[in-house]
C-alpha cells in the first residue's frame, strides 16, 4: 500500500498540493476511481478515491477514516547534536521514525561540528519514513536550539543525559520507568563538555550509559530510541 501524508486532510473532499499530485498521477500513474490512502500524522488514516486526476491538483473523495495501531502510552523526545555528516543525522531521523518517536530537537553544543541544520530537508526525511513504515503519527521536529537554551524548557517526565564517563554506571534499561514520558540528550561527536553535563544535572537530568562501547552520535540515539520502545513492549 502506498501511503501519503496530508496534515490538513479533513471533510468530504481534499485537493493535493502540486508536488504530491504530480507524483500520484504522473509517476504512480493513478487514475480516477482508484483508491489511495493518507495519514494526517496525528493518528488517523484516510481511505480516499480519486475523483479528479489533474497532475497539478489531484482531488480525492474521503471514503472513511480510522485510527492507526501505532499509538503509544508514552512520549519519547530525543534532543540530539547534529553530526558533521548530514547523512548520519538523516539516518537517525529515518530509523527513529520507523521505531517510534514523538519529538526531535537538534541541539547545538560547545563541541558540535555542525552549527546549522537544514530543517526542511530533515522534515522530508521524517515524512518519507512515516510513509514508508505506514505510520499514522508524524514525529514533531523542532527548530535547532543551543543546549543551554533548551535546558530552560520545562519537561514533565524522566530526563536522561547519555555520555561517556567511567563513573557513569546507570544504564537506561535499569532506570527508565515503563510507560512514562522521557527526554534523552545525545551529545556531539566530541561528547558533552563537563560544564554542559553539570548544567543538565542541575536541571534534573540523570547521567546514563548506553553500554560498554563508544557509539557514534546517531547510533547512540537509535539505541536509546529502540531501548525505550522495547522496554515499553514487554
Amino acid at each position: 500500500m502506498n501511503l501519503f501524508y496530508a496534515p490538513n486532510i479533513e471533510g468530504k473532499y481534499y485537493t493535493l498540493n502540486k508536488e504530491e499530485s504530480k507524483h500520484i498521477i504522473k509517476v504512480l500513474r493513478k487514475t480516477e476511481g482508484e483508491i489511495i490512502h493518507f495519514t494526517n500524522g496525528n493518528g488517523l488514516f484516510f481511505e480516499t478515491q480519486i475523483i479528479s486526476a489533474i497532475p497539478s491538483a489531484c482531488e480525492v473523495e474521503i471514503l472513511k477514516s480510522y485510527e492507526g495501531n501505532d499509538k503509544r502510552n508514552y512520549k519519547l523526545h530525543i534532543a540530539i547534536a547534529p553530526t558533521k555528516n548530514n547523512d548520519r543525522t538523516e539516518w537517525f531521523l529515518e530509523k527513529s521514525t520507523e521505531i517510534g518517536i514523538d519529538e526531535i530537537t537538534p541541539i547545538i553544543c560547545e563541541q558540535s561540528e555542525r552549527k546549522v541544520v537544514k530543517h526542511d530537508r530533515f522534515e522530508k526525511v521524517i515524512t518519507a519514513a512515516v510513509k514508508q513504515s505506514l505510520k499514522s503519527f508524524h514525529p514533531q521536529l523542532n527548530e535547532q536550539q543551543k543546549l543551554k537554551d533548551f535546558l530552560t524548557i520545562d519537561f514533565k517526565g524522566q530526563k536522561f543525559i547519555a555520555y561517556i564517563d567511567e563513573d557513569v554506571t546507570l544504564e537506561l534499561p535499569y532506570i527508565y520507568k515503563k510507560g512514562e514520558d522521557v527526554l534523552i540528550l545525545i551529545g556531539p561527536e566530541g561528547d558533552f563538555r563537563p560544564e554542559e553535563v553539570e548544567l543538565a544535572k542541575q536541571k534534573g537530568f540523570i547521567p546514563i550509559s548506553l553500554g560498554n562501547f563508544r557509539l557514534r552520535t546517531e547510533t547512540a540515539a537509535v539505541v536509546a530510541c529502540n531501548t525505550i520502545s522495547i522496554l515499553n513492549s514487554i
